[in-house]
């Protein structure tokens, strides 16, 4: 189908292009263009089936009205319901989405960063990255190329963040389970391990434990790949079983390990939480439906996109001289029946 020009739409209604232009670009009023007017040439150009070519736009005015967000993987709910907010918020002050999922591979990331910064394609980017360095990210602000992090965060880096207290929510649910009456509590974290927020959270686990008193035994901390979580979930719940281990509970450090410990479980034909308590950092409104309930931390998905937003968009409109900003978000405890009482 042939592509209709702004041109076009001129010769149609025997006007400018200019006034036409202006007009669609929501100038007519200040240029003293009549409302009629106005209002002929944007129904002509709907009923045209006119619509703007953006990387002209872009190329010319110097922003896309584009923003960028990469994540480890938009299909996994947590961060499908954080792009979701982004792009709310986005679109509340006329900027629309670009996706990306960067499959915890950080090259993969980079080539994505430039694919969006270098063609001049995005006027920001929001990144939850799986960056071992922040060479990348100093590089960009040097360049004053706008940028908020999300989820993760680089040490020595200081830039525009949005973060949630990984550290604190896990040790809270940790203290939960304890006073529930659980005391051998295993952890089920995920490769790649640098990662802030899996860092964080296994502080927060060994942190609880101690200010109980408890010794933190390796035993009970397991490590399973990003890219094998389901074929290592049954093997890794069969080994905190064990008599050698002992388990009573585990707490799995996001909803990806969560669900899959739930299918082992299920196929183990094992009771929750008569066998073993189960509690997720994350939480998934799949966990509602689940029998019992599953307890979860919660984190609160909009605001974190509502956040991100905010900060990117300051950025851009914002004098060299901003200062960077940080915004941590707390969690909260969703408690339900699969850590329910050790004793009944």
């Amino acid at each position: 189908m042939k592509k209709i020009s702004l041109k076009e739409v001129a010769e149609a209604l025997g006007v400018s292009k200019t006034l036409v232009s202006l007009v669609l670009n929501n100038k007519g009023s200040e240029h003293g263009i009549s409302v009629e007017t106005q209002k002929r040439v944007q129904e002509k150009a709907k009923e045209m089936n006119y619509y703007p070519n953006l990387v002209a736009r872009g190329l010319r005015t110097g922003k896309s009205n584009i923003l960028g967000l990469i994540v480890a993987d938009i299909s996994n709910a947590f961060y499908s319901k954080i792009a979701r907010s982004i792009e709310d918020k986005a679109a509340e002050a006329g900027y629309h989405l670009m996706l990306c999922s960067s499959d915890e591979d950080p090259d993969r990331e980079n080539d994505l960063i430039r694919l969006l910064k270098d063609r001049q394609q995005v006027n920001g980017i929001i990144v939850s990255t799986t960056q071992q360095k922040p060479e990348t990210f100093s590089r960009m602000k040097k360049d004053g190329y706008p940028f908020v992090l999300i989820d993760r965060y680089l040490p020595r880096l200081e830039c525009d963040q949005v973060m949630v207290d990984n550290a604190n929510g896990t040790s809270k649910m940790v203290e939960h389970l304890l006073k529930t009456g659980y005391k051998r509590i295993a952890l089920i974290t995920i490769s790649p391990t640098h990662l802030s927020s899996i860092r964080d959270r296994v502080t927060g686990y060994k942190d609880a434990l101690k200010r109980n008193n408890i010794k933190v035994d390796p035993k009970l901390i397991r490590e399973i790949p990003f890219d094998d979580i389901r074929n290592s979930m049954r093997k890794e719940i069969r080994e905190l079983l064990s008599p050698q281990v002992k388990a009573d509970a585990v707490f799995l450090l996001n909803n990806n390990l969560a669900l899959s410990c739930l299918e082992s479980i299920q196929e183990m034909n094992l009771r929750i939480p008569q066998d073993l308590a189960v509690a997720s950092f994350d939480d998934l409104d799949a966990f509602l439906l689940c029998y019992p309930p599953v307890t979860a931390v919660s984190q609160p998905m909009q605001k974190i996109g509502e956040e991100a937003v905010k900060l990117l968009l300051e950025q851009i409109d914002a004098p060299p001289s901003r200062q960077s900003r940080i915004a941590e978000l707390e969690t909260s405890l969703v408690i339900r029946k699969s850590c329910g009482s050790y004793l009944s």
